[in-house]
């Protein structure tokens, strides 16, 4: 798939290249990151790169971008948002993000990214309708979606993450 730049006020959303790589899996290994998803173990550059290849270049049922800070000086990159699961036929995906650098959280970058992100899904992507799983005590990051629009589905209850920790979490969904 093709995508493009989404520019918004305080962010640029741009395509994710392989060489952003070092910076996905540092994030992703952030403690902080790590504890808000199902899968916890040590992401690698290998496992990156993998994604990249049998997703992204391959199946082509995810695209990714990288979250740009706008700065004095220009931009700085500061995490990631992708979506994942993509269906071209029922025009639906999961939606997915993660803010990396410790110093870019809540300043309403995660609000700005979904609305900017859901745009793109449905001008790029032709979708309809995104979901999102999200852990039922993660309330900074629900306030967030619900700011994007987004509204709670169905809860998920005893998710075990790969680390063995067992929390219930929240399905929601936004209409394009």
């Amino acid at each position: 798939m093709n995508i493009h730049c989404v520019e918004g006020e305080q962010i640029v959303l741009r395509p994710m290249t392989e060489e952003d790589t070092p910076l996905v899996v540092r994030w992703r290994n952030n403690p902080r990151v790590r504890a808000c998803f199902v899968f916890r173990e040590t992401f690698t550059e290998e496992l990156h790169q993998r994604w990249i290849r049998e997703h992204i270049e391959g199946a082509g049922d995810v695209v990714q971008w990288i979250i740009c800070r706008r700065e004095e000086n220009g931009t700085r990159p500061v995490g990631s948002v992708y979506f994942r699961d993509i269906d071209s036929e029922r025009e639906t995906a999961e939606y997915g993000i993660f803010i990396g650098e410790d110093d870019a959280v809540g300043h309403g970058i995660g609000t700005e990214t979904a609305r900017l992100a859901c745009r793109a899904a449905r001008e790029q992507l032709g979708l309809k309708t995104v979901i999102l799983r999200v852990y039922c005590d993660n309330t900074p990051a629900i306030r967030s979606y619900e700011r994007a629009g987004f509204t709670v589905v169905e809860k998920l209850a005893d998710v075990r993450s790969t680390d063995g920790e067992i929390r219930d979490m929240f399905m929601m969904e936004r209409k394009l």
